[in-house]
């Protein structure tokens, strides 16, 4: 892999060409621990602009952030059955602290359901103390034994998790919504990319809840990916864990919960599906850059003049709430920079020489559609923030249009199958709603049903795979 440029291109290979991007862009790199990950400056700016984003929006909700060990005793994750079971392959296991075998092993948190409701139990003793609305950001560990794809698919990843507790089922199923539509706003306002929504089936839904809810993308290669879920867990883990409040009514019952997740996999997707041949594009609102000034003096020119300009540029920008950057780094050419900032992502370029100066003007590069405008110094600020604007929709817009045009629908499993292997994307189809149905096309396929959606569809053919009457309308894809 040379240094600098990508060496393949999107549409050729897309494996290798998103390896290529997110290597050679410093997004991240390959840890010297198998299995996991490096994130470098650039992804965890990302990072942190989500977490802003997120913590504003569920803070204004009532949710408050804390953190819990990450080391879970194992009859803590026996309490409840079906989700243990689940995460049983995926377990790291610690046995031995320093020199001393321990009593009890510790999983290292797969996920804090257990960990948390055991406190929730001890926390929790009258109506009073409800609703529970508590998140944590942390890191998880799954023992991923395929091939390592950074932000989706490594041992260890960063997410945030939120786990809820509730006097009714209705408070329950409202926090499961209100979570979702957050997640949706998140991932269409601010990475620009459209989801579909809707409840999973029991087969894919998360081990130990009544129904979850998810949000689902669909990638260049014709995959989909999950980019965030919502669970309403019902009373398993609160009768598990023994978790019971005395009611107004001086009646004593087990609360209902919820519990709700995203992870930086949402990287990975928007990489995917805004990156082109010259590498990563950023969304505006999640760009930690959202413009580069670069000062192209010339031999014969005032470069003095022009790198003065460039800095008052700057300062305009940086007063005005504009995430800037002034490369004057003298030891790289004006071109070398340009490939640099493109590979990053930087969605302005605004570029100052010799005719810019005695114009009075700069000129703006958008970093989504390569196109350059010349803009007076008055109107440099205005121009970049609308600009700023135009890129974050049209991001959206172009990946909104691409699912659109992938979302096929079939009325045989013939027809099924030659859209998978051909176009790929969503597969709009009829189910009859028997698992075993839902489990011979994942097996004879690959292909799952990634979304029941919420408003049920009116059916329009007999079951894909039985032939049966059909009483769902579903979505289904190969996934990552």
């Amino acid at each position: 892999m040379s240094d600098m440029g990508l060496t393949v291109k999107k549409a050729e290979d897309f494996s290798e060409w998103y390896t290529q991007v997110v290597v050679k862009s410093r997004l991240a790199d390959y840890a010297p621990v198998k299995g996991c990950m490096i994130f470098r400056e650039l992804s965890y700016a990302i990072w942190e602009k989500i977490q802003e984003a997120f913590n504003e929006k569920i803070k204004a909700t009532g949710h408050k952030n804390v953190y819990f060990p990450m080391f879970i005793p194992e009859s803590f994750l026996k309490k409840e059955a079906e989700h243990f079971k689940g995460f049983v392959p995926q377990v790291a296991w610690v046995t031995i602290g320093g020199e001393t075998p321990l009593e009890e092993r510790l999983a290292i948190r797969p996920t804090s359901e257990t960990i948390m409701y055991a406190t929730y139990a001890k926390w929790i003793r009258s109506w009073r103390d409800l609703p529970i609305k508590l998140n944590q950001w942390n890191s998880v560990v799954r023992w991923e034994t395929e091939a390592t794809k950074l932000f989706l698919r490594t041992r260890e990843f960063l997410w945030q998790e939120g786990h809820t507790a509730h006097a009714t089922k209705e408070e329950a199923d409202q926090e499961v919504m209100e979570i979702l539509n957050i997640y949706k706003e998140i991932i269409e306002n601010y990475l620009a990319i459209p989801v579909i929504a809707g409840k999973k089936t029991e087969n894919e839904k998360f081990k130990g809840a009544l129904y979850t809810t998810t949000l689902e993308a669909l990638m260049p290669d014709g995959k989909a990916l999950q980019m965030g879920t919502s669970h309403q867990l019902g009373q398993n883990f609160s009768k598990a864990f023994n978790i019971k409040f005395l009611d107004k009514d001086e009646k004593e019952r087990y609360v209902w919960q919820t519990s709700w997740g995203f992870s930086t996999r949402m990287i990975g997707a928007m990489v995917m599906i805004h990156g082109d041949d010259k590498g990563l594009v950023l969304p505006p609102k999640v760009a930690p850059i959202q413009a580069v000034i670069i000062p192209i003096p010339y031999k014969d020119a005032n470069s003095t003049a022009i790198l003065a300009k460039a800095k008052e540029i700057y300062e305009k920008l940086k007063k005005n709430g504009i995430l800037a950057v002034l490369d004057d780094r003298s030891e790289y050419t004006p071109g070398w920079k340009f490939n640099e900032w493109e590979l990053k992502g930087v969605p302005i370029r605004i570029e100052i020489g010799p005719r810019d100066l005695k114009q009075k003007q700069a000129t703006l590069a958008r970093r989504d559609t390569f196109e350059r405008t010349a803009i007076k110094e008055e109107e440099i600020v205005n121009a970049v923030t609308k600009l700023l604007e135009e890129i974050q929709k049209n991001l959206f817009n172009k990946a909104k249009k691409f699912l659109e045009e992938n979302i096929t629908t079939v009325n045989t499993y013939e027809e099924f199958k030659k859209t998978l292997k051909e176009k790929g994307g969503f597969i709009r189809a009829c189910w009859c709603a028997d698992s075993a149905c839902e489990e011979k096309i994942k097996e004879e396929t690959g292909a799952t049903i990634r979304i029941m959606p919420f408003e049920k569809e009116k059916t329009f053919a007999k079951c894909i795979y039985c032939g049966k009457e059909a009483k769902e309308v579903v979505y289904f894809a190969r996934a990552y």
